[in-house]
């Protein structure tokens, strides 16, 4: 390879929880290793980019949020492509690969990579390594490792190219190993083989290759978190590379105040509202518990329309913040003030402090309100951890976990047993992290988004939500059950108000103290009632799934009080839940709905209720929904009406769009392709609308 030759790439990300920046980071560490300059930047940072004049490869990561829309710092980069005065070559000069990554547990999976790639498509621009798109719902590594594995051939081949067409002579580069051959690079990344990759080891200088002879006790024959078996416990390890270190805390003292959690958000304004009300929904006995609670918002500049949601900023449990610090170390230096820098030696490229971290706050203030103790370690956190911990054993599980052949057990182990830091330590008792590794590798503690369920025109200055207070039990890699970060936090905050409502005395509430909570506002620009009052619609809600429709019915009551003269279509709602007598959320206000008029149509099913008749009862709403096939079709073929699904999305949203195809299928006498053209253009038109969680 010629060693005066620059072989610079534009590395570009665009993220909303750090993800895409992470993997881009990742990128950047790499390419030394194998002869590129990563140029890396923020999408939004165009001014220290310039696509128009970019001659070298770029490769873009770029993450998707909401309802499948790119991340908020690729807004102005979207919007600026989507000009359509640019003309159809304003790229034609440029060559990029793009990651994609999403969910598929989401209806427009990866579509702010998809929309980002199409695009610079329709702009001229032209791939030099082919998309890749990583899920999320099975894991981002298990297309994200090979995607990054195969880059480097690509680029390489992208200045061979260049070379060629400058006139140089290939002679330069046949030195390098990699560079001789005839590439075929339609990689075709989306559609891997993703059981193989497993077994698949990288020859990149990158990774470090072990091989420990560690053999497995005769008596622990299955694998788990902390041991495992052969093969891998026997086998040669690919692990990535270590992560450098790039973060310095100075311990300062305990005097000054700490920022208010409010000015970590960077989304919008914030606002401080007292919870005003709260009861649970639910029986002692359901399977579940669910909350209502009620925020006054009266005196704020706060605004919502049904359908929206909101965004609670919430901290870390205080109990894991304690031990923590107690496993750190660190348990009397909690109100200590630390300052926060880039240490200046670091040889990580482009490093800057983290931006969700305060230059000057507590040690307990960072833990409790600016990381996300609960995230499930990336690989790389996992490789760091490696050289914190003194047990032979312990550091080569850690290494086979953050490495390629451990790929399953990294799955199975970490990310489907919803691991965190604190359960990791328990684990691996002589792994003792510095405070630093910590902020490096631990995600933004991210506000919790919740539905609105209530109507500002039926209940002026009053917002309320509802929400199924979050359980991990406890298992083999979770000592002790743990209640989810902000739905724990939030049922112990209003503990008092829901003793006062179940107390049969007549107590004040002014004896107890006012909680007040922060929010922000996430509009939905979509999830909102047809705007012509005359068109009818269809609501799926099982369990918290119908928070957002009783926003809808009591907009609805309040509109046909205040509008007689006005038509208005027909309302169906679709609800379900697990026992009759005990998680049948509003049942007494839907009763209510249904005697005023405002909701013509009630279908509901129970899902663990015995059947009493001779006739067995639908179980689930997917049920109810082809039972009523006729009248749903008619809703969306005939009277152009809108189909709402609010819900779990991995076990109702997809089983109700199966439904929805089966209606359509049957009603319309055509095949399932057909019929999912048709559900394809109700999607497109905004008449099939879904607001749904993992």
């Amino acid at each position: 390879m010629c060693c005066d030759l620059k072989r610079r790439f534009l590395l570009l990300y665009a993220t909303q929880k750090g993800q895409a920046k992470a993997i881009a980071e990742e990128i950047c560490l790499q390419a030394g290793a194998h002869g590129f300059e990563a140029d890396m930047h923020c999408i939004s940072e165009m001014d220290k980019y310039n696509l128009e004049t970019e001659k070298d490869p770029v490769v873009i990561v770029i993450s998707t949020t909401g309802t499948g829309d790119p991340p908020d710092t690729a807004r102005k980069f979207v919007k600026k492509i989507r000009d359509k005065t640019l003309p159809p070559d304003h790229f034609a000069h440029l060559q990029y690969g793009l990651l994609g990554l999403g969910d598929s547990e989401y209806t427009f999976f990866c579509n702010g990579g998809k929309t980002v790639d199409r695009l610079l498509q329709e702009l001229g621009a032209q791939h030099f390594y082919d998309t890749g798109l990583a899920d999320d719902c099975v894991g981002l590594e298990l297309v994200v490792d090979p995607w990054i594995d195969g880059l480097w051939l690509a680029l390489k081949e992208v200045f061979l190219l260049q070379k060629e067409k400058e006139g140089m002579s290939n002679d330069d580069v046949s030195a390098d190993p990699d560079a001789g051959h005839e590439m075929n690079l339609s990689s075709k990344i989306q559609n891997l083989n993703l059981e193989d990759e497993g077994v698949r080891s990288s020859d990149s200088p990158s990774h470090k290759l072990l091989d420990i002879n560690v053999v497995a006790s005769a008596t622990d024959t299955e694998p788990s978190l902390v041991h495992s078996v052969p093969p891998i416990s026997q086998s040669a390890l690919n692990i990535p590379a270590l992560p450098p270190e790039y973060i310095e805390v100075q311990f300062q003292d305990t005097h000054g105040e700490n920022p208010h959690p409010s000015s970590l958000v960077s989304e919008g304004t914030t606002f401080k509202v007292p919870v005003t009300k709260a009861s649970q929904l639910t029986r002692e006995d359901a399977v579940k518990t669910a909350l209502l609670l009620e925020l006054d918002i009266a005196n704020t500049a706060f605004d919502y329309q049904p359908g929206d949601a909101f965004c609670v900023i919430c901290p870390n449990n205080v109990s894991e913040v304690e031990e923590l610090l107690h496993i750190l170390g660190l348990s009397e230096r909690g109100d200590n003030f630390v300052c926060i820098k880039v240490k200046q030696d670091t040889k990580k490229k482009g490093a800057t402090r983290p931006q969700h971290i305060p230059e000057r706050s507590t040690l307990k203030f960072i833990l409790t309100w600016c990381l996300e103790l609960r995230a499930i370690p990336k690989k790389a956190f996992l490789r760091a951890l490696v050289e914190c911990t003194s047990n032979a054993g312990e550091k080569r599980r850690l290494q086979e976990l953050c490495s390629k052949q451990g790929a399953s057990d990294y799955t199975h182990f970490i990310r489907e047993s919803n691991v965190c830091l604190l359960d990791l330590l328990h684990a691996f008792p002589s792994c003792k992290p510095s405070l630093n590794l910590l902020i490096e590798h631990l995600p933004k503690l991210q506000a919790r988004f919740y539905s609105v369920s209530s109507s500002n025109l039926y209940q002026p200055g009053k917002l309320c939500f509802v929400f199924n207070i979050v359980e991990y039990p406890a298992c083999p890699t979770r000592p002790i059950l743990r209640k989810g970060v902000c739905t724990g936090w939030l049922a112990e905050l209003v503990a008092p108000l829901l003793r006062t409502n179940k107390d049969t005395l007549d107590m004040k509430r002014e004896s107890f103290p006012t909680e007040k909570i922060s929010i922000f506002a996430r509009p939905n620009n979509t999830f909102h009632l047809p705007s012509d009052p005359s068109v009818p619609f269809v609501m799926v809600g099982p369990g918290t799934g119908i928070a957002p429709f009783i926003g809808f019915l009591q907009h609805r009551q309040k509109l046909r009080e205040e509008h007689t003269d006005w038509e208005f279509g027909e309302t169906w709602l679709f609800f379900g839940c697990r026992h009759q007598d005990r998680d049948y959320l509003f049942k007494d206000e839907l009763r209510c709905f249904l005697e005023n008029g405002t909701l013509t149509h009630l279908k509901v099913c129970f899902s663990r209720d015995s059947s009493t008749g001779e006739v067995a009862q639908p179980k689930y709403v997917q049920d109810v929904i082809r039972l009523c096939a006729k009248e749903v079709a008619r809703v969306l073929l005939k009277e152009s009406g809108y189909f709402y699904v609010c819900g779990d999305k991995k076990h109702m949203a997809d089983d109700v769009s199966d439904a929805v195809l089966d209606v359509l299928s049957i009603e319309m006498e055509v095949d399932k392709l057909e019929a999912m053209k048709t559900m394809a253009k109700l999607r497109e038109e905004k008449r099939y609308l879904q607001d749904v969680w993992s």
